[in-house]
């Protein structure tokens, strides 16, 4: 791997003529000891540093495809069946067969199909090399996030007399793995002899750069558990569908800049459950390419077993180690290599006794010895890490996430906040010393004086009291609670009645010492919108159900070209979640579900972030807008509604859907909650 650095950094420098940097690329990949992934991903990542000429990187990247692989490597990379790709890529390669290459292939600063403007060199993999790519016909119609990422197949991949089989299966099964945590992989084309697929485009980098980085020993345990939640999310969901994974390893999971975790490259993932009906399955086994990663694989996929959950769970756990130590737990042997070696894995130190039986348990040889499900390994961590972080809070059933709200829409009881509500001071006595004051006696045979009243007994405050003042609000979402002397109000009010208003009525109801409570004031023009959902709102906050969505780090100011991320909480119950986007101008735009991302159900307590990939950007026009999120025991609308469209009619259509589902299901199994944002102008 240093010859291949050296023989780049000296191009850099200009100590070579581009013939020279390539006869000496030659040199060194006859001498390196890495396969061509590697040597790929060394080539990526010297080209992020230091970039390239497109023409001359593509050139490299060609010499490397060609290089034939030696047998038997063990590393990061999939391993590939190679005789058989050999051959055919040696017949590309001299333009014979009937996958020679008729035309020069493409790299950074070609454009595919005459639309997908490659701009950048993201990485390299098993299958193919990912390039962010530049969706020409969105940026001509204006579209806010124009970009995507482009896999195109490896020249030895492409030859294969099945890739285009492959590619075609791993975009379907991709689309119907529809997850947070799972990449959205879009279509598959091919623009002559490449071959290519359209994802969804992250910005961040692959989990595998982070453990490979120099000094690396591993994160605190709460950090790395939010990375392994958030891959074993993914995974529960693919193999609840029937698929797994089986080449799980840190190059396929993505950690977004937004903090987000995505697992990419279903490739090769095989149905475990196949239905009767998907004849497909039988057509074509994915697994007949031989990918695989060797320090990854359980020794079940080694030695060619049929495919089970378990053998992500080893990968899991393996990766899980890694994050924790920055090693590997059988110093990347294979794990039939270390069967047969005798080799436990050490505990790592600072790991609890619970936490450190549940991952032995997803690193065991032997499948029947393996936790048997994603969601029991991360049940085994979750409950060593509640006890080791105390003071983490979970999302859950009975969590409220409290509304961020900024500017000057948002009023926070005007500096009133837990502020106590006290009766007129009496007057102050006189600074003149007072004459003694001596008691009368009453004169003998007079009666007694009356003794004096008692004082009148302080009101005590009700909710009932309260409730009267909340309804008399108009379009307006409010909930109370009674805590004694203290009355806390959160919610939402219409400008037009004021913040101020209602903390005047509030603080005059008789019993009320202390008042407090977060209350944003809304556009009048999103009556519309608040009205109808109200009643929903209340009732998830009554009920503690947790159903929320906030902005990103409680960032509600935006300005044009932000990025729109938030997120989501869903309630204590399985739902399908819906959110939209109200814009200014009197539309609302469907953000969840939409037509790249049809699938929208989520199970109980579920969060997730959205919008982290570049999925929308601000633009005009701005204001005060408003985003809601609701959660229904069935989809609102049996098919997908337009993308944006009035939303006078789409609150009309929304208020007697949700009024038939409260009839069918119960108010109960709906719940919602809004988030206000403020755009404007850069």
């Amino acid at each position: 791997m240093a010859s291949l650095t050296n023989a780049i950094h000296m191009f850099q420098r200009g100590d070579q003529s581009r013939e020279d940097f390539i006869a000496e690329i030659d040199r060194a990949l006859a001498a390196e000891g890495s396969n061509s992934a590697q040597l790929l991903e060394i080539l990526s990542e010297e080209h992020t540093k230091v970039p390239l000429p497109p023409e001359l990187y593509a050139e490299v990247q060609r010499h490397i495809e060609h290089r034939a692989v030696p047998p038997g490597e063990i590393g990061d990379e999939t391993r590939m069946q190679t005789e058989r790709i050999e051959a055919v890529s040696l017949r590309a390669e001299l333009g014979t067969g009937p996958f020679a290459e008729t035309e020069r292939v493409k790299g950074v600063g070609d454009t595919l199909n005459g639309r997908f403007e490659l701009t950048e060199c993201l990485g390299v993999g098993g299958m193919g090399t990912v390039y962010k790519a530049l969706d020409l016909r969105k940026l001509e119609a204006s579209d806010r996030n124009p970009y995507i990422a482009i896999k195109v197949l490896n020249v030895q991949f492409r030859g294969h007399p099945k890739s285009l089989i492959a590619l075609q299966r791993e975009a379907k099964k991709a689309q119907t793995l529809a997850h947070p945590n799972i990449v959205t992989v879009y279509d598959f084309d091919r623009d002559g002899a490449m071959v290519y697929l359209t994802m969804e485009y992250l910005s961040g980098q692959p989990l595998n750069r982070v453990l490979r980085a120099p000094g690396f020993t591993g994160m605190p345990y709460a950090k790395a558990m939010r990375i392994v939640e958030g891959m074993g999310r993914a995974l529960a969901y693919a193999h609840q569908r029937g698929f797994v994974h089986c080449d799980f390893k840190p190059a396929n999971v993505f950690l977004t800049d937004s903090g987000g975790v995505k697992v990419i490259d279903f490739g090769i993932a095989r149905v475990f459950q196949r239905p009767e009906e998907d004849s497909e399955a039988t057509v074509f086994d994915p697994g007949s390419l031989g990918g695989l990663t060797p320090a990854y694989a359980s020794a079940e996929m080694l030695e060619h077993r049929e495919p089970d959950p378990r053998d992500d769970l080893y990968a899991l756990g393996c990766i899980t180690y890694e994050l924790l130590t920055g090693r590997h737990p059988f110093d990347r042997q294979s794990a039939t290599q270390a069967r047969a070696a005798g080799l436990k894995p050490q505990k790592p130190p600072h790991l609890g006794n619970r936490e450190w039986r549940g991952l032995r348990a997803a690193l065991c040889f032997e499948r029947e010895h393996r936790t048997p499900s994603v969601a029991r390994f991360l049940e085994d961590m979750d409950e060593a890490q509640r006890t080791l972080t105390p003071g983490r809070v979970l999302a859950g059933a009975g969590a409220v996430m409290a509304l961020v709200l900024g500017g000057s829409a948002v009023w926070y009881w005007g500096g009133f906040r837990g502020e106590t509500v006290t009766p007129p001071e009496p007057p102050l006595a006189s600074a003149v010393p007072a004459e003694p004051v001596v008691a009368a006696l009453p004169a003998p045979g007079l009666p007694e004086p009356a003794a004096p009243a008692p004082a009148p007994p302080e009101p005590v405050l009700t909710l009932a009291a309260v409730t009267p003042i909340l309804s008399g609000v108009p379009c307006s979402a409010l909930v109370a609670v009674v805590d004694g002397s203290a009355l806390k109000v959160d919610g939402y009010v219409p400008e037009r009645y004021g913040a101020a208003r209602l903390k005047e009525a509030l603080g005059a109801i008789p019993g009320v010492k202390r008042l407090e409570g977060e209350v944003a004031q809304v556009a009048d023009d999103q009556c519309k919108v608040i009205e109808p959902l109200a009643p929903y709102w209340v009732s998830n906050q009554q009920a503690g159900r947790g159903a929320s969505i906030r902005m990103e780090g409680g960032r509600t100011q935006l300005v044009a070209g932000d990025q729109l991320v938030f997120d989501v909480t869903t309630p204590g119950f399985d739902g399908f979640v819906h959110v939209d986007y109200h814009v200014q101008d009197g539309s609302v735009v469907h953000l969840v579900p939409n037509p790249l991302a049809r699938q929208h159900q989520a199970p109980p307590n579920y969060t997730a972030t959205i919008g982290g990939l570049g999925n929308w950007v601000i633009g005009a026009p701005f204001g005060t807008e408003l985003i809601a999120l609701v959660v229904s025991p069935v989809p609102l609308f049996d098919e997908l509604r337009a993308e944006s469209e009035s939303r006078t009619d789409y609150m009309q259509a929304l208020g007697e859907r949700l009024s038939q589902l409260a009839a069918q299901h119960g108010r109960e199994r709906i719940a919602v909650d809004f988030v206000q944002i403020t755009t404007r102008a850069p």
